[in-house]
């Protein structure tokens, strides 16, 4: 029976505050370990600061993983965004340097995305900015820690520029791509929109031009999720859910809205799985599908409980003093009105 993996995006960077999004490590981590209970084998991680806004800070993500991996019963893989505050997207030395600080500095990340392209988000938004240079150091960055990078595709031509990564070996196979459907600036949140993903990808693996050793999954912004992830299923993909991507679970006969949680996407993922008649992945099958390691957890919490909070707050500081900071100060993503 084909197995189903499926990624729970908790939090995300722009989410606003008053939905049910947990904010502080203490709230992401057990909402992790609610989830992964739930049969989520992935659990994709932002991290927001104190006014909930999107922010890339080491310690954030480090006090994160280490109260996800105290339960000790608990196996969910580990994957955290390299963007997740558009005061670091511009493409300047500072922000791309602090968008890898926590891949670099802190031990269990597993998976991290790899923002294949870089476009508008729309009007009036501003500029998602992922460099080829960012990106090269990205892709070393991850080789050289043992992390599996996340293709973030928003288009059919992240695919190619993705393929052009792999030829160079920035990047190697086995390659996961994340079909991100609905975001202004990229493809739309419809069947139609993902089949044209699946039979880009189809074609440039034929060619030669990607791997043949891919998987993928994907994920509908807001009223798409539900498309996007019946066709995913159907297409014999993985599925991503989440209240960084969908706010509203459902509409009543009479239109009122209810609310969705993070654990209501994720039941109702592992049931459409079980009525196509798929098995929902484990964590432990989601590394050998993905090409992961298995988790050594005592390993990963003795090398959690050999960092020094101090030394994550000099890598910061280090990144300020040498390239000055960031270049504008827009106001951060997801924050609190």
């Amino acid at each position: 029976m084909a197995k189903t993996i499926i990624t729970a995006a908790l939090t995300g960077a722009v989410t606003p505050a008053g939905y049910d999004v947990p904010e502080t490590p203490a709230q992401i981590a057990e909402c992790a370990y609610e989830c992964w209970k739930a049969g989520a084998a992935v659990v994709h991680l932002h991290m927001r600061d104190d006014n909930g806004a999107g922010v890339m800070d080491p310690v954030k993500f480090y006090e994160t993983i280490k109260l996800i991996r105290a339960h000790k019963d608990c196996d969910v893989i580990v994957n955290c965004t390299s963007s997740g505050d558009n005061r670091v997207s511009d493409d300047s030395p500072y922000g791309n340097a602090m968008r890898m600080l926590h891949h670099k500095y802190v031990p269990g990340i597993e998976m991290g995305t790899f923002d294949a392209s870089s476009f508008n988000w729309g009007i009036p938004g501003g500029v998602f900015h992922n460099s080829p240079s960012m990106l090269t150091d990205l892709g070393h960055l991850y080789q050289e820690k043992g992390i599996k990078p996340e293709f973030e595709i928003f288009d059919f031509g992240a695919l190619r520029a993705v393929g052009i990564y792999w030829k160079k070996g920035v990047v190697v196979a086995p390659l996961h791509f994340q079909f991100c459907m609905g975001v202004v600036g990229g493809m739309d949140a419809t069947p139609n929109d993902t089949q044209i993903l699946i039979t880009e990808m189809n074609r440039l693996i034929a060619e030669g031009k990607l791997p043949k050793e891919v998987t993928w999954s994907g994920f509908g912004i807001g009223k798409g999720h539900l498309p996007v992830m019946f066709t995913c299923i159907a297409n014999g993909g993985h599925v991503r859910v989440g209240m960084e991507d969908n706010v509203v679970f459902a509409r009543k006969a009479d239109g009122t809205k209810i609310m969705a949680t993070n654990l209501m996407l994720v039941e109702r993922a592992a049931n459409a799985i079980r009525a196509f008649g798929n098995e929902v992945a484990t964590p432990a099958e989601a590394r050998e599908m993905l090409g992961l390691k298995p988790l050594d957890h005592e390993a990963v919490c003795a090398a959690l409980d050999a960092v020094k909070v101090e030394d994550l707050e000099a890598a910061k500081q280090a990144v300020k003093d040498e390239f000055g900071g960031p270049y504008f100060a827009a106001a951060g993503m997801g924050g609190k009105k």
